[in-house]
């Protein structure tokens, strides 16, 4: 057989070859009709997910929910999913694993979970992280260290999401620990470390108390508002009041407080009504402008006394079905109520009478 009869053969030997090659097989790479192969779709900052990723619309109502850390409040992320109408559900943190993923997911019927961990400026500056928050129905902040949030999440389109979210989407956003820190108005940045209520009241102007405002989250309801979270069990009352204390003397305000017991959660709903759920108490701290701290000034022991009377406190415990009114900040009832004054003198804090 010549040389061309043995090319030509092995010519059609070849392409009866092709021919009876299955389509589910690999597609000739020469063929510019061929299907192009196609990989997993990017998801910048994402490190697990459950459900489905395409994105769906649902009714939403807005609602807040301040988390005191330690356990998470089952009670509290099921108001919320109630609130998503089972939309897509984005955690978002800067350290951590996706284990909120199954846990959400097991509380209710949405159509996904995705954890993101937003740890740089770059990536929260990325529009597909942004894209991601705007999509969701509902989203929570984890626990960590809240000076990660603010340096790394302010003044970029990680941030602008979420207050899209808060503002016109209207969807359910809460915060555990330092999640729930960076919702209110005024913050506790902790960008110089943490503070405990013994430092805070032995010079309200320690290096250690660094705190914003108007610059971050937009939530509603919480503009005149500062929150603590692990609050009775590290006896953050000292340091609370310190903070309160700041913000009036140093931007002329009367502020008000949200501190939350561990094991609890406040949920606060589209009209301003916060109900108390899980397991110990939520505080809703008032202050007078009429009643300023008597000695607040840097390297001095704070004096806040005002005849015992000084910062207004009403204590609700979890499950009492209390109501506690936002925007008027006085409860609705007497039900699970403690209503007492807080006072500090030479920096020894105190409960004082009773209301």
């Amino acid at each position: 057989m010549s040389i061309f009869m043995k090319r030509f053969c092995a010519l059609l030997l070849a392409a009866v070859f092709v021919a009876s090659c299955s389509k589910n097989e690999t597609p000739n790479p020469f063929d510019p009709n061929a299907p192009k192969p196609t990989g997993p779709a990017s998801r910048s900052a994402s490190i697990g997910i459950v459900g489905d990723t395409t994105d769906v619309q649902t009714s939403t109502k807005g609602g807040l929910v301040i988390m005191g850390g330690g356990t998470d409040v089952d009670a509290a992320f099921r108001w919320m999913i109630a609130r998503s109408g089972g939309g897509d559900v984005v955690i978002i943190r800067a350290t951590g694993t996706d284990a909120y993923n199954p846990y959400v997911n097991g509380l209710g019927t949405v159509n996904s979970v995705e954890t993101l961990k937003i740890d740089s400026r770059k990536l929260a500056d990325d529009e597909g992280v942004a894209q991601i928050i705007r999509n969701a129905e509902m989203l929570f902040i984890a626990g960590g260290d809240q000076a990660d949030y603010v340096g790394y999440w302010k003044d970029t389109k990680v941030m602008a999401a979420i207050n899209y979210l808060l503002t016109e989407k209207k969807v359910p956003v809460g915060g555990t620990s330092a999640g729930a820190a960076i919702l209110g108005n005024y913050y506790f940045s902790a960008e110089r470390g943490g503070v405990d209520s013994p430092e805070a009241l032995a010079n309200p102007y320690a290096q250690a108390v660094v705190l914003g405002k108007d610059d971050f989250l937009k939530a509603p309801f919480l503009q005149n508002v500062i929150t603590d979270q692990h609050f009775s069990q590290r006896e953050r009352q000292g340091r609370t009041a310190v903070f309160l204390g700041r913000i009036m003397q140093d931007w002329n305000k009367t502020p008000y407080g949200i501190a939350v017991d561990e094991k609890t959660a406040v949920c606060i709903d589209e009209a301003g009504m916060a109900e108390v759920v899980g397991t110990n108490k939520a505080f809703f701290i008032k202050t007078d402008a009429t009643k300023k701290p008597e000695t607040f000034e840097a390297n001095k022991a704070v004096t806040w006394n005002r005849e015992g009377k000084a910062i207004q406190v009403s204590a609700i415990t979890a499950g009492s079905n209390n109501k506690f009114n936002i925007n008027t900040f006085e409860p609705e009832n007497t039900t699970g109520l403690e209503k007492f004054w807080w006072s500090i003198i030479s920096g020894n804090w105190g409960q004082g009478v009773r209301l």
